[in-house]
C-alpha cells in the first residue's frame, strides 16, 4: 500500500499537533508581558486575559488530548508504563495540568483584576507604576511560566529520544 496509515500514526499526529497548538502559544506569552510593560502598562490587563484564554482554550484541552493519545500509544505499541521516559512524560503532563488549572488560571484572573483596578485608580498623567504586590505576583508567574516551558521541552526531549527504550 502506498498510503498505509495506521491508527497509531494518526494518534502520533494528533498528539504532536496538540503539543504544538496547545503549548506553542504559551511560549509567546514570555514576550507578551515585557512588550506590554515597555509599550504602556495599560496593556497588561489584555496580556493577562490573553494568557487566561490561551490556558483555557489551548493548553488545557491540549493536555487532555496529549494524555489520551499518549495512553493509547503506550498501550498500542506495548511500550509499558514502567519505562522512565514514559513515566516521566506522564508526570510532566500531570504537573502541567495542575499548574494550568491551579496556578496559571487563577493567577491571571487575579493579576488582570489588580492591573485593571490599579490602572483605573491612577489619574491622567500620573506615573503608572503598578504596586509592588502586582509586580511580585507577575514576576513569580513569569518564573513558574519558565519552569512550565522547561517541562514542555523536557517532555519533548524524552518523547523524541526515548532514553532506555
Amino acid at each position: 500500500m502506498l498510503f498505509a496509515i495506521s491508527l497509531y500514526d494518526v494518534s502520533v499526529f494528533v498528539h504532536v499537533s496538540a503539543v504544538v497548538v496547545g503549548f506553542g502559544s504559551t511560549f509567546a506569552l514570555a514576550l507578551a508581558f515585557p512588550l506590554a510593560v515597555n509599550l504602556h502598562p495599560q496593556h497588561l490587563p489584555f496580556v493577562h486575559r490573553l494568557s487566561l484564554a490561551i490556558n483555557q482554550r489551548f493548553a488545557g484541552p491540549a493536555l487532555l488530548v496529549i494524555l489520551i493519545t499518549g495512553v493509547f500509544q503506550t498501550i498500542d505499541a506495548d511500550w509499558g508504563f514502567g519505562k522512565a521516559w514514559i513515566s516521566g512524560t506522564f508526570l510532566i503532563v500531570i504537573v502541567l495540568g495542575g499548574l494550568t488549572g491551579a496556578y496559571f488560571v487563577p493567577t491571571d484572573r487575579k493579576l488582570e483584576a489588580m492591573a485593571t483596578r490599579e490602572l483605573s485608580a491612577a489619574g491622567p498623567g500620573e506615573n503608572l507604576k503598578l504596586s509592588d504586590e502586582y509586580q511580585r505576583l507577575a514576576q513569580r508567574e513569569g518564573g513558574v511560566g519558565a519552569l512550565a516551558g522547561f517541562l514542555v521541552i523536557l517532555a519533548v526531549f524524552l518523547m523524541v529520544t526515548k532514553p532506555g527504550a
